[in-house]
């Protein structure tokens, strides 16, 4: 027999071999398959943001399907509607989503915000925070690389004037920019609902604050004295709004005397 064929018996034998092995090694270790768990991971809407608690939306589904968690309401860029479908596949009640968007706290804008150095490093909100705490003045503020606008998966932040601001009428709430601000800056507010906000992260005393940024809290505790419903407070020098006690009446912006607190309303359009 021509030895190139008792070569290609040989190739051929060998792959027979292995192909078995293969097939009966994908029976014997082959992963069941949820389908509970799949139908709900149709139902979310993929951002893998980790809002829920759990670690992205297979997470999510996963611990839905087992019983881990029965509650329905915990993906805030899939919404009610979310909600409601995960209620279906499940047999759970469809819980109810609070709509919320991120707010960039800090007015340390290009004008606001005194500036100590010159940064020329990676344009990197983290990188930046590094050195003295970033180029401003104000080592707590907005440094304006666009951490946040990077990971933000819905074009909902931009950079204006050297901070970044959030559009609420494109913002999913997934928590991913609060996540990323190395300098904690921004947080999530109701939507659909008027309340007062301090724009300021600033702990420094009142009088080194003035140095730093026109519009830093001072401290002065003026619009704690001006709230009647006990929702702001003072934080290691810088006021705090309690939202579920604000009912955005306004008082306690118009006793600021350096414009730290606004009143916010926002709205979505969904």
């Amino acid at each position: 027999m021509s030895p190139i064929i008792i070569a290609v018996l040989i190739v051929s034998v060998i792959g027979l071999i292995a192909g078995l092995g293969l097939s009966i090694a994908s029976k014997i270790f082959a992963v069941p398959v949820d389908e509970k768990a799949e139908a709900i991971r149709e139902c979310l809407p993929g951002a893998n943001c980790g809002a829920c608690g759990f670690s992205g939306c297979d997470g999510y589904a996963a611990a839905l399907s087992k019983g881990e968690t029965t509650d329905t309401a915990l993906c805030a860029p899939g919404g009610n509607d979310t909600a409601k479908a995960i209620g279906e596949i499940t047999g759970l009640a469809a819980g109810e989503i609070k709509p919320t968007a991120a707010v960039v706290l800090c007015q340390g804008h290009n004008v606001n915000a005194e500036v100590k150095l010159e940064y020329q490093g990676v344009k990197s909100c983290k990188m930046a925070a590094q050195i003295f705490g970033g180029p401003k003045e104000c080592i707590y503020g907005c440094l304006g690389y666009g951490d946040c606008l990077n990971v933000c998966e819905y074009d909902a932040i931009s950079i204006c004037d050297g901070i970044a601001r959030i559009n609420p009428y494109m913002c999913k709430a997934c928590k991913m920019c609060v996540k990323t601000c190395p300098k904690g800056l921004i947080e999530m507010m109701p939507l659909h609902e008027v309340k007062a906000a301090v724009l300021c992260k600033n702990h420094d005393k009142g009088a080194i604050t003035r140095k730093e940024c026109k519009t830093g809290c001072i401290g002065c505790m003026k619009c704690v004295k001006a709230c009647e419903f006990d929702a702001v407070s003072m934080d290691n020098f810088c006021a705090k709004v309690d939202y579920e006690k604000c009912t955005g009446c306004g008082k306690c912006h118009e006793a600021c005397p350096v414009g730290a607190i606004d009143i916010i309303s926002l709205v979505s359009n969904s």
